[in-house]
């Protein structure tokens, strides 16, 4: 049986809302994995720095945390 117009048009509606909600969804999940690897990233080079001899240690930069949360982050979704 054959939809109507209208119904038709409800039909293409709820599945673009559906399909919206998903991609917001998706979406957070994305942010709330970068986050996460950030802050498993300093923690980690915070870890490694306190473990080193003074004369070893180096800085901790913006770009490691920033280099290693991109590991962990296409490790964890790759």
């Amino acid at each position: 049986m054959a939809l109507t117009a209208e119904q038709q048009a409800e039909v293409d509606f709820q599945t673009a809302l559906e399909e919206s909600r998903k991609n917001v969804r998706s979406s957070e999940e994305d942010k709330r994995i970068r986050l996460e690897a950030v802050r498993m990233a300093k923690d980690c080079l915070i870890e490694n720095r306190r473990t080193q001899l003074a004369s070893e240690a180096q800085d901790i930069t913006a770009e490691a945390i920033t280099a290693m949360a991109t590991t962990i982050a296409s490790h964890i979704t790759g």
